[in-house]
């Protein structure tokens, strides 16, 4: 197979598993939902992220399509920068890497341009339809990206100890995130451990 269609294969795979799974989540969950997969330590719990990592927002009216139109803007570098890479054949482990960030990229852009679109408001009490009759609950660019991945492999609080947090409870792992921020993290984290074997290969 080569370099191209391992690319495809993986940016494909990647945005069919997150598109699916975010699909699923917001037409079968109320916002707020949880459902456990593996004990008290991996959960599905489905919420909207309105702007920024970690759920900050945007503010301002022009905030929410500013930031999706740098992140197409992001995503378009990538895919050139991917694109250049494959054809003076690159190594593949650094190809692949690379097709999981631009994926990811793309699969929260996704959701940013059209989710607003295409299904109505999420609310704590029931899930959201897809193509409502009455119309999306927002429009193009306000979108907001579904988050369902939830690890709280440590619950617990703060020794009495410490300062200021003495006592306070605490949760780690506490952010919540999708398929697509994983395949950026994962594709982010690899190109940093195996840099050095790349750019050997790159030079």
């Amino acid at each position: 197979m080569t370099l191209a269609k391992k690319s495809m294969l993986v940016i494909f795979l990647i945005l069919l598993v997150d598109q699916v799974s975010k699909i699923i989540i917001k037409t079968q969950m109320p916002l707020g939902g949880t459902e456990p997969v593996a004990g008290s330590w991996f959960l599905i719990r489905f919420i909207e992220n309105p702007g920024m990592a970690f759920g900050i927002d945007m503010p301002g009216a022009w905030g929410k399509p500013m930031l999706t139109l740098f992140r197409i803007v992001a995503a378009v570098f990538i895919g050139i920068f991917l694109r250049s890479l494959i054809r003076k054949q690159a190594p593949a482990g650094f190809i692949i890497c690379l097709s999981m960030i631009f994926a990811g990229a793309v699969g929260n852009i996704i959701d940013s341009m059209f989710y607003g679109l295409i299904f109505s408001e999420s609310n704590y009490f029931e899930a959201a339809s897809m193509f409502p009759a009455g119309g999306g609950y927002a429009s193009f660019l306000h979108g907001r990206v579904v988050d369902m991945l939830y690890f709280p492999l440590i619950d617990g609080s703060y020794p009495d100890w410490i300062p200021v947090l003495g006592g306070q409870k605490f949760i780690f792992f506490r952010p919540i995130f999708n398929v697509a921020d994983s395949a950026i993290s994962m594709g982010v984290a690899a190109i940093f451990l195996f840099q050095r074997k790349y750019l050997k290969e790159l030079n």
